[in-house]
């Protein structure tokens, strides 16, 4: 049976008011504001070993459910997910907090959400991390058209989960083996996948995602048996579709944000990926602009063997980066 996640020594939980929505917290210390922002398919649980490191450096660390995941808000509407909403939801929550301004960090999913934050928000979030996925500004083509020109006679797995419902369908018929399976195929501890069989990345035209999934036997050091509870425990009491609708907008993100393609974020920045990680192989151009896109970038990191969980899959590593940027604030 699936058990709830534990916290970390000494954090409380709590949920707050941003503006008629609920975000759910997660936090331990004193000091500056960090916010942690986590990606998809994940919660605050995420950031268990950087909550305490940070809040142990000087801190006040707060690791946050995204709307449609945990015990945060869900509402209905598809649109409801768009960026500029999420980007408010962290806005109204520095504010909640008591606080004026915050350095904002975010992985997977939860990276966009950070650079776009300290993009259109410098004056709250004076300082950004990423992980995983490098920031780039919004561009000139339509997200669908370049993941379509991407996946050639598959679909990207963005695609696959633009219908609502499908996704949904595969994942929630055993929420366990599905994230057990996700996770370790994104993973750097994962086989390199056979391109001639295809890999995560796309779905075979009538098949399911999981079809190409690797399950590790025994697990790796970084996910045990417990781990894979509390993030079952989650999914299975708020489902998936709010997490999806995130995937469903990317058109309207960028249409949303229209006026900032191009743009450059000018805040205190730091990048952090795996060269195992799919975003971040990806992202490669991206990282190569980052003396345009990032002018104050303090260090721009990638983690040999490391796969796309960058937190939890090297957290000694991860800790060490985010401490030494947060101090040279």
């Amino acid at each position: 049976m699936s058990t709830a996640p534990v916290l970390p020594a000494g954090a409380r939980s709590h949920v707050v008011d941003v503006g008629g929505h609920r975000v759910h917290c997660v936090e331990v210390g004193r000091g500056p504001l960090v916010l942690m922002v986590h990606g998809f398919p994940e919660s605050w649980y995420s950031w268990r070993h950087q909550i305490p490191a940070i809040a142990a450096a000087g801190f006040r660390a707060v690791a946050i459910d995204v709307r449609g995941y945990g015990r945060s808000s869900k509402p209905l509407a598809v649109e409801d997910y768009r960026m500029v909403r999420l980007v408010a939801d962290n806005v109204a929550l520095v504010k909640a907090l008591g606080h004026d301004t915050a350095t904002v960090i975010g992985h997977d999913w939860g990276a966009p959400i950070a650079w776009t934050s300290a993009m259109l928000r410098p004056d709250v979030f004076t300082a950004v991390a990423g992980l995983s996925v490098p920031f780039a500004p919004p561009g000139d083509v339509r997200p669908t058209t370049a993941m379509r020109a991407m996946a050639g006679d598959e679909e990207f797995y963005v695609e696959y989960f633009q219908e609502p419902g499908r996704a949904e369908a595969e994942i929630e018929a055993d929420v366990r083996d599905w994230l057990l399976g996700f996770y370790f195929t994104a993973s750097g501890d994962a086989p390199p996948p056979d391109l001639t069989q295809g890999t995560v990345a796309t779905v075979r035209r009538g098949g399911l995602m999981k079809d190409r999934f690797h399950r590790p036997d025994p697990l790796p050091a970084w996910l045990t048996e417990a781990d894979l509870d509390a993030y079952t425990s989650e999914f299975e009491h708020s489902g998936f579709r709010g997490p999806l609708n995130r995937y469903r907008n990317v058109d309207r993100d960028w249409e949303d944000l229209a006026a900032f393609r191009g743009a450059r974020i000018d805040v205190p920045a730091l990048f952090i990926g795996g060269d195992r990680d799919g975003p971040t192989m990806w992202g490669m151009p991206a990282i190569a602009n980052f003396p345009t896109t990032l002018p104050k970038l303090h260090r721009s990191i990638i983690l040999e063997g490391c796969g796309h969980w960058t937190q939890q899959e090297r957290a000694d590593d991860v800790n060490a980066a985010l401490v030494d940027f947060l101090r040279s604030l």
